[in-house]
């Protein structure tokens, strides 16, 4: 504890923090203000100096290989004490060099060429398909829901999301061509064909995400109005009339923000409307943290808005609309942390108990960082003509209104 008990006793400001070493000697870090009290077990004696050298990698794997452990709480109480504290401290010294180190590196951690970006997205997104069955809603939307009301369910927030995004992209149009760049599952192209009868195009890298969509495609009747490829978007060369793009940005790297964003302008129609919708961060540039870029997303990052912009301006293209989405996704990653706490046992069946260790600290933590964190939503709207859409957000609050209630039938992923 030689280096990590300074760097705990100037973090913690809330709350009280007792660390029960390997040796069972108790250790207690107390702040200035009442709150909520946390206990850590280290069982390894190296544990400390791994926290205090790599915190952001070495929690995450003492938690996953047991040598960290939780007295009368869980993991996301644990990550919420620690990061919610760490928030009002501004952490530790060692963690903020570390972080300095990754942000000069980032450019180099996100190498997204063609087949490196393959190789990511089939890390996290072609695990068993039962997997995500257990934590996702139905129609597994695997990105920020929107919440209208404290008693929403996972689903009716989801569908919210996608009647949200749907109203930003105008769809009362004739016979519209749409790309739905990084389409998941299916479920948005799918139902913004059944919102607006226009023909859809989805291109994802995912193997498993390509074969279960155009198989819910052909299931749902859809399969002359939705096509799905497995096909990088760089790829792509039609022009549409409306681009939308959910959860997939993050995957992009910096330095390539300028090539999507132009390839956006190549592909968009002169009178188009694009809709991105990605996780970001309001605390200006930084670097992914180093579990999560080893164990969940390799080659992702969260941007910040400074950086988006700029790629957007470059490109051509008119900003026309900017929302932040800000505790949304923490409610998602609650329900779905939830959901994969109940079905554990199942998740076990599939994989082992350290993917579930792993899987555990994935949600808990990043639910905490969008509850108290910078981390946040965007969802940013673009046109390649400042006239393309209209001067006031009422034509979207309408349009939402009235097919709020016109709820399309799911034909589900299983």
């Amino acid at each position: 504890m030689i280096l990590l008990g300074p760097a705990l006793k100037a973090m913690i400001v809330k709350g009280r923090l007792t660390v029960i070493d390997s040796d069972g000697k108790r250790h207690e870090f107390i702040g200035s203000a009442s709150g909520p009290s946390l206990t850590l077990n280290f069982l390894r004696r190296t544990l400390p100096m791994r926290l205090a050298l790599r915190p952001d990698l070495a929690l995450g794997e003492a938690y996953m290989d047991g040598s960290l452990t939780i007295e009368g709480g869980d993991i996301f109480e644990a990550m919420a004490f620690l990061m919610d504290n760490a928030e009002r401290s501004g952490g530790f010294r060692l963690r903020r060099w570390g972080r300095s180190l990754n942000f000069w590196m980032r450019r180099l951690q996100q190498r997204n060429a063609m087949p490196a970006a393959r190789r990511n997205v089939a890390h996290h997104y072609d695990l068993s398909g039962g997997l995500y069955e257990l934590f996702l809603d139905a129609d597994r939307q695997y990105s920020c829901a929107y919440y209208m009301s404290e008693n929403e369910s996972l689903a009716g927030a989801q569908r919210n999301k996608k009647l949200h995004i749907a109203a930003k992209l105008m769809l009362d149009q004739p016979d519209l061509k749409i790309l739905d760049i990084g389409s998941g599952w299916g479920g948005l192209s799918l139902d913004l064909a059944r919102m607006s009868h226009a023909k859809v195009t989805g291109v994802t890298l995912s193997q498993e995400q390509a074969k279960i969509s155009q198989q819910r495609a052909a299931k749902s009747g859809l399969a002359d109005d939705v096509t799905f490829r497995l096909q990088d978007y760089r790829a792509v060369d039609e022009t549409f009339d409306r681009i939308v793009s959910v959860g997939m940005f993050e995957h992009v790297g910096v330095s390539r923000y300028p090539e999507f964003f132009a390839k956006c302008g190549e592909l968009l129609a002169d009178d188009g409307v694009g809709l991105l919708h990605t996780i970001g961060r309001s605390s200006g540039p930084a670097a992914t943290g180093d579990w999560v870029r080893k164990y969940i997303f390799p080659g992702g990052y969260m941007p910040a808005l400074s950086e988006v912009i700029p790629a957007i301006e470059q490109a051509g293209l008119f900003i026309t609309d900017i929302e932040f989405l800000r505790f949304h996704y923490a409610d998602t990653l609650r329900d779905w942390r939830l959901r994969f706490n109940a079905n554990r046992h199942k998740v076990a069946k599939i994989y082992d108990e350290r993917f579930c260790r792993m899987w555990e600290f994935y949600l808990a933590a990043s639910e905490a960082a969008f509850r108290f964190s910078a981390h946040e939503v965007f969802q940013i709207q673009f046109a390649k003509r400042k006239d393309t859409v209209p001067d006031t957000r009422d034509y979207m609050f309408e349009w939402e209104r009235a097919h709020r209630d016109q709820s399309p039938p799911s034909t589900g992923c299983g």
